[in-house]
């Protein structure tokens, strides 16, 4: 499903042509909040070129937003490695500085959290950093909680603010 929007945003299903340009797109904006590829943060991900095929896994989904044709973010959701099969990950929340507040990053989560409940995912997991002020605002807005300690292998030790939803 793609949508449209009066801006010239549209938001679309990952394809494989679309690797390279959101793998860009997270490593500018890991670089502009400082999150380096010598911690635990995405950027360090070995999958980061290969989004398209990590995101074509059963109960897995990455969308893919333009600004007049041009990728300038995403975000998606898969099971949470190495952890209970009732709970997913929102995963790789990545936008460009000319789309923020649009109220993008909370449609894709969203929309993420539809596809996993209709996936059969009952609770919803996510790390980040205290950096990331603007997107723990969010996430605490749609009904996520911080909690004490790690869930899963995501391999992201340095992402100290993990928060659980019920969904």
């Amino acid at each position: 499903m793609s949508t449209v929007t009066p801006l010239n945003l549209q938001v679309r299903p990952i394809v494989a042509d679309d690797n390279p340009l959101i793998a860009k797109v997270i490593r500018e904006v890991s670089a502009e909040f400082g999150l380096t590829a010598d911690k635990g943060y995405t950027v360090s991900d070995p999958n980061l070129d290969r989004l398209f095929e990590l995101y074509s896994e059963a109960n897995s989904a990455y969308w893919i937003v333009e600004h007049d044709g041009v990728v300038v973010g995403g975000g998606g959701v898969a099971p949470l490695a190495c952890s209970a099969p009732d709970i997913c990950e929102l995963q790789k929340m990545y936008f460009l500085p000319q789309v923020r507040g649009l109220g993008l990053a909370r449609d894709l989560a969203l929309r993420a959290m539809e596809f996993a409940r209709q996936q059969g995912f009952q609770r919803c997991y996510l790390e980040t950093t205290g950096s990331l002020t603007r997107a723990i605002k969010l996430y605490e807005s749609l009904g996520f909680e911080l909690i004490d300690s790690a869930m899963g292998c995501t391999g992201h030790v340095d992402c100290e603010v993990r928060m659980l939803k019920v969904l």
